[in-house]
């Protein structure tokens, strides 16, 4: 079964940089799949931050776009979010999730229902 493990949360002055790190296992290669980082705030519901597929293509929200990357090894099988310049907003409990249906669909996927796998979630706090 396919599983994701973060790593990387924690507590940032604003400003500051983080890494976040999501390893992907019992995947089996496929012909496509989705790749997105999700934020959850205090009473908030969950939002994309960050998608990528498996060419590559990314897509950022606006908000994110000047200043987060999402990239991934394909070798070490890791997602990461490169997040810089993080301001008070950016607190949030942040989620990898994967979706390996494939059809290339990625570049329309946005709503937390469309991802099936889910990691653990990590903490965010900037302060």
């Amino acid at each position: 079964q396919v599983q994701l493990v973060e790593s990387g949360g924690g507590s940032v002055q604003a400003g500051g940089s983080l890494r976040l790190s999501c390893v992907v296992s019992g995947y089996a290669y496929s012909d496509g799949y989705c790749l997105g980082w999700f934020r959850q705030a205090p009473g908030k519901d969950h939002e994309l931050v960050a998608r990528i597929d498996r060419a590559g293509t990314t897509w950022y929200r606006d908000s994110v776009k000047d200043k987060f990357t999402i990239s991934k090894d394909n070798a070490k099988r890791i997602l990461y979010l490169q997040m810089n310049s993080l301001e008070l907003e950016d607190t949030a409990m942040y989620y990898c999730a994967a979706d390996i249906r494939g059809g290339g669909v990625c570049h329309v996927q946005r709503n937390p229902a469309e991802f099936g796998y889910w990691g653990q979630g990590t903490q965010v706090t900037v302060s």
